[in-house]
């Protein structure tokens, strides 16, 4: 018997909304919310996520740099690498709410950062290509820390469950 999206989870379930304007003004995410919450019947609750950009002006100038870290230890142990390639303007969990449809969530942490100018100038390497090689050696070498954003002024806020509750548990009515 054929079953349908609801009785199981079908991996290719998908849903997309997006919300840009082209002057810049700057608006919360409850109307991203409810754009996907639409979409409800078209995902599978194996996971979804919001892009943000323009969200943290008072960051604008620095990396904004958002892990998922499976235990504290992770957490300081990738920290000292950080101090050894950027200078830390801030440090900080991510603001999140609890809901029942969002469970087991990992230590979400942020970073915002700078690269250090004798670091770059030792590898001969530019700021992009610096932050992408990091971000690529803590997701492949250091086991329980992984960089899911990167980038100035943005960031990514993704989980394990329906978009609109996914949206719902970063608090994206906030930003």
């Amino acid at each position: 018997m054929l079953q349908k999206e609801g009785k199981i989870r079908i991996p290719a379930g998908c849903a997309i909304s997006g919300i840009f304007h082209k002057d810049g003004t700057r608006e919360n995410g409850t109307r991203i919310i409810d754009s996907i919450r639409t979409m409800h019947d078209r995902s599978n609750g194996l996971g979804g996520g919001f892009a943000g950009y323009g969200i943290y002006p008072e960051y604008k100038d620095f990396y904004a740099l958002h892990f998922f870290f499976d235990e504290r230890a992770t957490r300081k142990s990738c920290e000292s690498f950080l101090k050894e390639r950027f200078e830390i303007v801030k440090s900080e969990i991510v603001p999140t709410r609890k809901i029942p449809a969002i469970t087991d969530e990992p230590i979400i942490w942020r970073y915002f950062v700078s690269p250090l100018k004798s670091v770059l100038a030792s590898l001969q390497l530019d700021e992009k290509e610096f932050v992408a090689r990091t971000v690529m050696k803590i997701n492949t070498e250091m086991r329980g820390a992984y960089v899911f954003s990167s980038g100035k002024n943005m960031g990514v806020f993704k989980a394990v469950g329906y978009p609109e509750d996914v949206g719902e548990f970063y608090r994206l009515e906030e930003y």
